[in-house]
């Protein structure tokens, strides 16, 4: 699944190029007028994705400009001008593919999950491509979007200023009986870390996924920390992790599992202290660790 670091990059991208500014940014180039995009029409060939009636979801979005596109935890907003917002959440094999005004025309194979797809006025196109189908697009007045994240019980951002070293020592002490990984994933405690990311966190701690929480020493609660903020912008930097289907805006794969350090590395060799990295199970996902040299 795309976690922050993949949100945030599609995020970065599509601001970019659909929003309509002129400001450059590496990859997509900047191709709009001062004028934003508009939408001139929506292909939408998985009903299942939109969880609204088609017909409003039509009347919503055809016609209308993008005004901002924000990201809260993995999930991707998209301000309208007519005063909707598209919450758009990729889950497990979701991408957002944009395509400029007179690009080759993708092949069949190349977009035979496309499920959804925004025709711009410019000839351009934003691909909503979906293998597995679990993902989904939310129409939400954008007065009523803090509601709905506030529902939603997301827990603060891992990358914002005010997420310091002591608000993140407070969060665990309402979690000392549970393991650390399961809970750096948990959506209602920090937003936006999945699997991948809470492997390389714990790695750069020197933490076992497996430890509970009411026995890390203050050392040790630094150092994770850390490792969020330091991994998180890193894996912005490179644009994330392909380590299964997630593609950017562009549709290129990210740049950081060359730099992942031990998720998806079972049985290779621990690049710290040269132990063999193992692969467990905790509550139905894997984890990946070094047992030499995560305690």
């Amino acid at each position: 699944m795309p976690e922050l670091p993949e949100v945030e990059t599609i995020k970065r991208q599509l601001n970019n190029v659909i929003v309509g500014k002129k400001r450059k940014s590496r990859g997509l180039k900047s191709t709009s007028s001062s004028s934003p995009k508009r939408i001139k029409s929506v292909e939408i060939l998985e009903p299942r994705l939109i969880k609204v009636s088609l017909k409003s979801f039509k009347k919503a979005v055809i016609g209308a400009t993008i005004k901002a596109i924000r990201r809260r935890a993995k999930l991707l907003i998209i301000d309208l001008s007519d005063g909707h917002s598209l919450l758009i959440h990729l889950k497990m094999s979701g991408q957002l593919i944009y395509q400029p005004a007179r690009h080759p025309e993708l092949d069949s194979e190349s977009h035979k999950h496309t499920r959804v797809v925004y025709n711009f006025t410019d000839g351009s196109k934003l691909l909503h491509n979906d293998l597995r189908k679990f993902g989904f697009v939310k129409l939400v007045e954008t007065k009523e979007v803090l509601k709905y994240l506030e529902k939603e019980g997301y827990g603060p951002e891992p990358l914002e200023k005010n997420f310091a070293p002591k608000n993140f020592k407070t969060l665990l002490v309402n979690q000392s009986r549970k393991k650390i990984k399961p809970i750096l994933m948990e959506q209602t405690f920090i937003a936006g870390i999945g699997n991948i990311y809470a492997d390389e966190i714990c790695f750069y701690a020197g933490v076992k996924p497996t430890r509970i929480v009411g026995t890390l020493t203050d050392e040790e609660i630094k150092k994770l920390f850390n490792g969020i903020k330091k991994i998180l912008r890193e894996a912005i930097r490179y644009r994330g992790s392909s380590a299964d289907l997630y593609l950017d805006a562009e549709g290129k794969e990210g740049e950081y599992v060359p730099r992942l350090k031990v998720y998806g590395r079972e049985g290779e060799k621990c690049p710290r202290c040269g132990g063999i990295v193992e692969r467990i199970k905790i509550g139905g996902r894997g984890a990946h660790f070094c047992p030499r040299c995560q305690k």
